[in-house]
């Protein structure tokens, strides 16, 4: 059922992108964004984990080389019955964690060196499981699928208020069409916002299922929360931001662009967390 979920938003996803296309440039620009969402979703599915573990600098580690991290959740994917992830630990003093991968079979665990120090072993339990949730449900693909079409379809914007046309016939409204040029990369943000959003909220309740401890999880994000204002990531970028269990930009991001944070506030989660232990 999620499989089926991914596959519909990535359909309407390239659907929208398609339509854009048009109207920038007609028949023309409806094949080439076509052939550009096939494109882009094709990466998304197959590469873009590895490009972010690059980025990141994640080293890969085993049971030999991080025994304690590998016993955590070797316990948990055998209580989601999940197949165990590949595990790599981010060089980083901020802490903070993230799950990547395509569906069950290539999946990975990273979290950062700054959370294993500062983590209790039920804290860190509690971030594993969230991510573990996280990729029970597919959402890893679902996010970075939203995330890589939203860009696309801001980029196709910029394109067309530069490029924009096809025939005379074809070219909508003048005003309309430079309406769209602004709506269309809100809307597609706005759908990858709600999006993250929700499967945040999900990926929580589900961690407090698989531990039975939902404080674990609530003490967990209170902690990465107020440390994340304080210590920022040197790495971090928007288009993976959204894949952190913490915003990477909590400390910076104090502007109107909050109101488009992939993240829900920490106390709306510590909250619902507190209302699922009572």
């Amino acid at each position: 059922m999620e499989q089926l979920k991914t596959y519909a938003l990535m359909i309407g996803l390239t659907l929208l992108f398609m339509w854009f296309g048009s109207l920038i440039a007609g028949q023309m620009g409806m094949i080439l964004a076509f052939f550009g969402a096939v494109g882009m979703n094709f990466y998304a599915y197959f590469y873009s984990h590895k490009n972010v573990l690059k980025h990141y600098n994640a080293i890969p580690v085993d049971a030999h080389s991080a025994s304690g991290l590998y016993a955590i959740v070797d316990k948990l994917t055998r209580r989601a019955r999940l197949p165990m992830p590949q595990l790599y630990i981010i060089p980083e003093r901020q802490p903070n964690a993230f799950a990547t991968g395509r569906d069950h079979n290539h999946s990975v665990v990273a979290v950062t060196e700054g959370l294993l120090e500062l983590l209790t072993d039920e804290e860190v339990e509690a971030v594993i499981a969230h991510e573990l949730s996280h990729i029970k449900h597919y959402d890893m693909l679902i996010g970075t699928v939203a995330a890589t079409m939203a860009g696309a379809i801001a980029m196709l914007a910029n394109f067309g208020m530069f490029f924009g046309g096809g025939n005379r016939e074809e070219r909508p409204n003048p005003i309309v069409m430079m309406a769209l040029m602004f709506v269309m990369p809100m809307a597609a943000t706005i759908i990858q916002m709600t999006v993250s959003r929700n499967r945040e909220f999900m990926a929580d309740e589900g961690a407090a299922k698989m531990t039975g401890h939902p404080e674990w999880l609530a003490s967990a994000l209170t902690k990465l929360d107020n440390y994340a204002r304080g210590i920022s990531m040197p790495e971090a970028e928007q288009q993976s931001a959204h894949m952190f269990i913490i915003n990477p930009f909590t400390g910076k991001d104090i502007s109107m662009s909050q109101l488009f944070s992939t993240h829900p506030s920490t106390e709306s989660r510590v909250e619902r967390l507190n209302a699922l232990r009572r």
